[in-house]
């Protein structure tokens, strides 16, 4: 029989445990619910440690980054991960491309993943860490993702010497089957979009021997890794893309993409805020990849380096003045932060060449120098195959002499042809011939009045210099008459 006085007890005891369980599941609500992502991490971490430490005596992190260069662990584990579930994931992250033919799924924030490998039990768990406010960088990158792998102490060796390399083999063998190539804002790289852009050499309207060209220089720097290597330089390349506008700039980057298989970086110049946001943006960009900065001419401060009011670029998007200046830009393009990372090309855009400071043009930061002309006869003759499927007509002699004689650009003859119905090919090349027929009439009226009204301005700037003189003249007079 129970004594009274340790019934008391006993029954205090469990009022007390109860009340405690109450409490805590309370209080796991409120955390829930009502605290941000960030400190419910922080909780989960200072109250669960303990726990999680128990199961496995060792932990090994894997960061997004290792200093400013991408960690290509993380996106191996990443990508091995994306296949793996547990009973015990809450969360997961779906997603799929239209090129893709699986759904792929991704650990959300703050969940574990067990996977079991050779009789092990290795448990995965997908967090981030928040940097200082002096950390932070203004471009605004988001928190650094890391992955915590907790084995068992006597496991080390073998998830060092065969777990991480049998992860390395599945990670290649998933991205090669889910290979699909991106178009991402250098700034913001969680705002990525598949680049389907159907542009390829064989349908670019520009000149066969530059084409080819372009094409020869590019299976040189791909094939060149030892050549960089042995001749100590950075296995880059510097491509300026100059010509008006509409002659299929922007046609090239995405056909270069698609013959390299590269992901697509794109830089607005605009929204950097100072120098040092370049240096962030290295270990941003994927090796294998292209960064492009279009319409370089139109940023201010490009143009002139001795001038230090404008040395410094305004972006128009934001209230203070920007701090990025083109010494800056140099040394990102360059310098000796350019070293980090491989097989990266830079490609430049303008309408007007000549506006660039010279320091940017040469070998090293522009190291080939495409002119995008105005529509050839040779590039006529790839758009009729593209628009009209025909590689030759009745009307083809006349609309190439046109071509020879006026300026249009590629994009005008294609806007032309988009009026194409299949059973007409005669009517639409009628149309284009008489839209050339005008603009050389066009051409030809400009040049005959251009003397004309030079003529007629240079006659009123003499009668106007004239009646000037002799105004002075009478003032002359005057004054003499006056002493």
């Amino acid at each position: 029989m129970v004594p009274p006085a340790a019934m008391v007890w006993l029954t205090s005891l469990m009022s007390m445990a109860a009340s405690t369980a109450g409490s805590a599941i309370f209080f796991g609500t409120i955390v829930r619910v009502f605290l941000p992502q960030s400190l419910r991490d922080y909780f989960d971490d200072a109250i669960f440690k303990p726990f999680f430490r128990s199961f496995s005596e060792t932990r090994i992190v894997v960061e997004k980054f290792e200093g400013y260069c991408v960690n290509h662990v993380f996106k191996d584990v990443e990508t091995y991960l994306s296949q793996k579930s547990s009973p015990s994931t809450r969360a997961f992250r779906a997603s799929k491309t239209r090129k893709n033919k699986y759904l792929t799924f991704n650990m959300d924030r703050g969940e574990v993943i067990v996977d079991k490998f050779q009789g092990m039990e290795l448990a995965w768990k997908r967090t981030c860490r928040y940097g200082s406010r002096k950390t932070t960088n203004a471009a605004g990158l988001p928190p650094l993702p890391l992955f915590v792998l907790s084995i068992k102490r006597k496991h080390r060796q073998k998830v060092l010497g065969s777990y991480f390399p049998y992860i390395r083999r599945e990670a290649e063998a998933l991205k090669a089957e889910r290979k699909g190539l991106k178009l991402r804002s250098a700034l913001r790289t969680q705002t990525r979009v598949d680049l389907d852009h159907p542009a390829t050499f064989d349908k670019l309207a520009i000149d066969p021997d530059l084409k080819n060209a372009i094409i020869a220089d590019l299976d040189r720097f791909v094939g060149r890794k030892e050549f960089y290597k042995r001749v100590g330089k950075t296995w880059k390349r510097g491509y300026l893309l100059y010509g008006p506008p509409g002659t299929g700039k922007s046609s090239l980057i995405a056909a270069i993409a698609n013959y390299l298989n590269y992901h697509i970086y794109d830089l607005e110049l605009s929204d950097i805020t100072r120098n040092s946001d370049l240096r962030d943006l290295i270990r941003t960009t994927s090796n294998r990849s292209i960064l492009v900065i279009e319409d370089i001419d139109c940023t201010s401060g490009l143009e002139d380096r001795g001038d230090q009011q404008k040395n410094i670029i305004k972006s128009s998007h934001r209230k203070n003045k920007s701090q990025l200046t083109l010494s800056g830009l140099l040394n990102f393009i360059d310098g000796l932060w350019s070293s980090c990372g491989d097989e990266r090309i830079i490609i430049f855009t303008t309408n007007y060449k000549e506006k660039l400071d010279p320091a940017l043009l040469r070998p090293g930061r522009m190291d080939m120098h495409i002119h995008m002309s105005y529509c050839t006869p040779a590039g006529f003759k790839i758009l009729a195959n593209n628009y009209l499927g025909i590689q030759d007509h009745r009307l083809f002699a006349d609309i190439e002499a046109l071509i020879r004689q006026v300026e249009v650009t590629p994009a005008q003859i294609a806007e032309e042809l988009m009026n194409y119905h299949t059973d007409k090919p005669d009517v639409c090349l009628a149309r284009l011939l008489e839209f050339l027929q005008r603009k050389k009439i066009e051409i030809e009226k400009a040049v005959s009045e251009g003397p004309e009204k030079e003529k007629v301005e240079n006659g009123n700037k003499t009668k106007s210099q004239t009646e000037t003189d002799s105004e002075t003249e009478t003032e002359t007079g005057t004054d003499k008459d006056s002493d």
